[in-house]
C-alpha cells in the first residue's frame, strides 16, 4: 500500500529497434509522488524531463512515445514501462542519452532480472489507485477496448490476424510481478518480413534483427531458429505492451482491461477516454479514500517522428 522506488541505480546498453544506435540507460532512485520522469540528454549537453503520463503521449501506432512541449521525444518505452509497473515502482529517474530506449531482446525480460537483483525500497507515502466505477470503450478501425470495474488490477487481451503463425489468440489474468516475470516478460516483440525489408529500404527499424524481434516469413512461418519461447507468444507480447501503456496512467488502475485487436493506439485511446471521463474513476490510497482528480499535465503536442514496423 505504500509507495516504492529502486534501492539503488541500475544501468541498462543497448541499441535502439528503430535508430539502430547505441543507448544508455540508468534508472535512479526519485522521492516519493515523483512518478516516472524521463531524463533525456540531448547532444548540446541540455537535458529534458519528461513525465511518463498519458497528457504527454501522442497517439501512435507503432511504439509508445513521449515528448515535450518543444518537441523532444523519446520513443519505444512500453518494455520499460511495463517492467516498472509490474514491479510496483512508482518513483523514478530514468536517465537516457539517446530518443529511444534499448531494445535489449524484445521483450522487458532483461529489465525485471535486474530490478529483482536490485531490489525495491519502501517510501513513507502511501500509494495512490486509479479505481474504475463503470465501463469506458472506445473502437478505432474495427479494434475495440474498454475498462470496467475489477477489484484487482487484470488484462484480457484478444488478437486476430490473418496469419497462420498467429490466428486467434487470447490471454487473462490479474498483473502481479510474479506473473509477469512468468507469463509475460519473455514475450518478444514481432513484426513480418514483408513490412521489415520496406521499412529497412526507407531507413526505419535499423535496429531490428532476429536477437530482439520474432519474424514472421510471407508464407507465415517463423524465421528464428529457435522458434518461439511460447506458443502463444504473440498476444502475451500484446499484453505486455498493454500493460506499458496502461503505466501512463501515473498510477495503478483497479479494473479491467480488455482489448480485441488492439495495439498502442487503441491502449493510449482507452486510457485517455477513461482519465477524461471524472465519473468514471475515483483516486483511493488503501484504506482511505481520497476525492482529488487523478493529477496529469494539460494534453500537449508533440510532434512525433513516424516510426518503423509495428512492433507488437
Amino acid at each position: 500500500m505504500y509507495q516504492q522506488t529502486i534501492a539503488a541505480q541500475i544501468a541498462f546498453d543497448g541499441i535502439g529497434v528503430h535508430s539502430g544506435r547505441p543507448v544508455s540507460l540508468v534508472l535512479v532512485p526519485a522521492e516519493a509522488d515523483t512518478g516516472i520522469v524521463f531524463r533525456r540528454r540531448l547532444d548540446d549537453g541540455s537535458v529534458r524531463d519528461i513525465e511518463a503520463v498519458s497528457a504527454n503521449a501522442p497517439f501512435g501506432d507503432l511504439s509508445t512515445v513521449i515528448g515535450s512541449a518543444d518537441g523532444v521525444t523519446i520513443a519505444t518505452i512500453e518494455h520499460l514501462m511495463a517492467a516498472l509497473y509490474a514491479a510496483g515502482i512508482d518513483n523514478a529517474i530514468v536517465e537516457i542519452d539517446s530518443g529511444e530506449t534499448p531494445i535489449m531482446d524484445g521483450c522487458a525480460a532483461q529489465f525485471m532480472v535486474a530490478i529483482d537483483e536490485t531490489g525495491l525500497v519502501s517510501q513513507p507515502v502511501k500509494r495512490r489507485y486509479i479505481r474504475v466505477l463503470k465501463t469506458v470503450s472506445v473502437e478505432h478501425n474495427g479494434a475495440r477496448a474498454e475498462y470496467r470495474p475489477h477489484n484487482t488490477t487484470r488484462f484480457e487481451i484478444e488478437i486476430d490476424f490473418d496469419c497462420a503463425a498467429i490466428g486467434r489468440q487470447t490471454y487473462a489474468g490479474d498483473l502481479t510481478a510474479e506473473r509477469f516475470k512468468g507469463e509475460l516478460s519473455k514475450a518478444r516483440t514481432f513484426g513480418f518480413m514483408k513490412d521489415v525489408e520496406r521499412l529497412w529500404a526507407a531507413g526505419f527499424a535499423l535496429g531490428s534483427s532476429l536477437e530482439n524481434s520474432v519474424v514472421i516469413d510471407v508464407d507465415g512461418g517463423i524465421v528464428n531458429p529457435d522458434g518461439l519461447r511460447y506458443p502463444d507468444e504473440f498476444v502475451r507480447h500484446k499484453a505486455l505492451d498493454a500493460i506499458g501503456d496502461q503505466a501512463l496512467a501515473g498510477a495503478r488502475i483497479l479494473g479491467c482491461y480488455a482489448s480485441h485487436r488492439g495495439g498502442h493506439r487503441l491502449n493510449a485511446m482507452a486510457l485517455r477516454a477513461l482519465l477524461e471521463d471524472r465519473s468514471a474513476y475515483e483516486i483511493v490510497e488503501l484504506p482511505a479514500r481520497r476525492t482529488d482528480p487523478v493529477r496529469h499535465a494539460p494534453l500537449v503536442a508533440v510532434a512525433a517522428p513516424a516510426y518503423g514496423p509495428q512492433m507488437l
